[in-house]
Parts: C-alpha cells; structure tokens; sequence
C-alpha cells in the first residue's frame, strides 16, 4: 500500500555533468564517461533505496535528455539539418533534428543500462522511455507529412526496445507524455492509439506520466497562464482509462489540479505527485501525508502510488536527495495511519 516511486529523472553529480542544467553536456568522456554513468546510477539507486523508495529508476545518469537519449540511437534522424519549431504548442521554440527518412531502431538503446541497474536495484525497477506524441513535439518530420503517422512508426519501435527491456527484468515501463497536456484533440484522436501500441504485449507493468513539466522558467511561466484551475486532464482521463495502460502519474503537489480529476482514472493506479519539483523547499513528510490524504476520496489507497510531479534533474543534489526522503517518510506515515 501507497507503493512509493519517482517520474524518473534525477541530477547528475557534478563530476558528470554540469548541476541543476538540463541538456548539461558531459563532463567525461571513452571510458570514464560510461563508467562515470555507472557510477551515478549506482549512488541513486541506493539514495532512493534509503529514502524508502519502493519501485527505483537509474536516475536517467545515462542520458543528457529522457528523449533525445533514446532517438540519438535512431536511423532516419538527420542531426544535422536543424529545424526551427514551437515545442509544446509553441511554449518554447527551438532548433530541433529533422526526420528525413523512415525511422528504425537498428539494435537495442537501454539494454546495457537495464542490465546493470537491474544487477544492483534490490527493489522493483521502473525503466522510463519518451512517448510517441512527445517524440513527435521534439523533432521536426520532414519524411511522413502527418503527425500521427510519426508517432506510430515511432510506436513501433518503442515496443521493441519495451519488449527487451521488460526481458531484461524491468518491473514496470513508464512514457513520459508530457504533450499529452498539450495537444489534447490529438491525444483523443491518435494519441492513445499511440501509446497502446508502444505498450502492446507487455506483460509488465505500464505507465504513463503526464505532467507539467520540470520547473524551469518556461514551463512555470505557462503554468501562470492557465489560471486558478488546470482541467487540461479532464479531457483526456476518460481514454487513458479506457486504455490498456495499467498506471497513470499526474501532478498534485502545489499545484492547481483539481484532485476530483483523480475519479475519471477508477480502472487505474494513480501515481499521485506529492513532490514539487518547481520549488527548491523541500516538503516535510506531513506535507507529503497531507497530499496523499487529499487525493484519498478519489482513488482507493490500494491504488495510489506517491511519486513526485515529474522528474527532479534540474534541482541540486542535497534538494533532490531531502524531497526522496520526504516521499519516503511520507507514504510511511499514511500506511501507519491508514493501515498497510
């Protein structure tokens, strides 16, 4: 009861890479960069292990980006030819890759990763991978013409790395769909068709995390802007419920979701963020009890995992280090008081 997990991401130490820096390059390189990635990923899986976290991740140390560390292991990606584009229904514009061929996965991206974290993790393992949509609202395509039309190519080749990765020991495999708060016609219409196929014939548990994004300035800045209610996953809860995904993670920590939202998921596990990522405070484990206990009239505790709002990478170390303490002090206090 109250399984406790995080979104994913976690900082990468110093010696790695740049600190509280998304897309920090890294500080190693042949050799001593992957063994420095080993390396980090070992120190979190037993931080998170401490803290009390039940079901852990590497961090995602061995990636600069959770999208970009997939699609750099892609065929049909031109790096080179740099295309200027709104991410996220234009809430921020960057150069992005181009997709100018049709897209394979000539060998498997994670598989090393998996096997080492799964040799040292004495809990369950969730391995995170980038969703269809949110692949597609990162690179440019300059191959297929329609968007839903990426996304199932891609879809394709995210069930086969799903399939090694889960063979690999992977308890749970989570994607990351934080443009399903986007683009939410689209999720309706492709986007859910989408996902399923990533996930089709996983026997392991799956998930999907939709959220606000990390708590950097454009993301915080687009969060003031939709106003003293966020109802973006109204619209899309009854498909995801309706879906074969067995998990959903939403963002409930100080923010503005209405946590009645949690009833359109009656068929799932919820993973309730009861951590801020926006925010270097670092929550007391009342206030993660708190959060729990909030979103209880909702979902049944059988069916509520704590877990953070979304990933911590841009946060420092010690901040990062406090708030998977509080989760797991937290979820500890709601199974004395609610029993489990």
């Amino acid at each position: 009861m109250f399984t406790t997990t995080i979104a994913g991401s976690l900082p990468k130490p110093a010696w790695l890479a740049e600190p509280e820096k998304l897309w920090a390059p890294w500080r190693l390189s042949g050799a001593d960069l992957e063994q420095g990635k080993r390396d980090a990923a070992l120190l979190w899986i037993k931080l998170q292990e401490d803290a009390g976290i039940d079901i852990v991740t590497d961090g995602e140390q061995f990636r600069t980006h959770f999208v970009h560390g997939f699609l750099e292991h892609i065929e049909g990606i031109d790096w080179q030819k740099k295309t200027r584009m709104g991410i996220r229904d234009n809430r921020y514009v960057v150069d992005v890759p181009t997709v100018t061929a049709p897209v394979s996965r000539p060998r498997p991206v994670h598989s090393d990763e998996v096997r080492f974290t799964r040799a040292h993790a004495t809990r369950g393992l969730k391995c995170t991978l980038p969703g269809p949509m949110t692949i597609c609202d990162t690179i440019a395509d300059a191959h297929y013409g329609r968007r839903a039309d990426m996304a199932m190519a891609f879809a394709e080749i995210l069930n086969q790395e799903a399939r090694e990765l889960e063979a690999l020991g992977a308890d749970l495999i989570q994607f990351d769909e934080p443009a399903f708060n986007a683009f939410m016609d689209d999720v309706n219409d492709w986007g859910i068709a989408a996902l399923e196929r990533a996930a089709e014939g996983l026997r392991c548990k799956t998930a999907v995390h939709i959220c606000y994004g990390y708590g950097i300035k454009a993301n915080i800045d687009w969060k003031e802007s939709l106003g003293s209610e966020w109802r973006q996953y109204e619209a899309i809860f009854p498909a995801i419920n309706a879906s074969r995904i067995g998990q959903v993670s939403l963002e409930c920590a100080n923010s503005r979701v209405p946590l009645s939202l949690i009833g359109l998921l009656p068929d799932k596990e919820v993973m309730v963020g009861v951590i801020d990522v926006a925010t270097g405070a670092v929550e007391t484990p009342e206030q993660v009890l708190a959060t729990i206990e909030a979103a209880l009239p909702f979902v049944d505790k059988e069916r509520l995992l704590p877990c953070t709002n979304c990933g911590l990478a841009p946060l420092p170390r010690a901040v990062a280090e406090g708030k998977l303490a509080a989760l797991g002090a937290g979820a500890a206090l709601a199974r004395a008081r609610h029993g489990g």
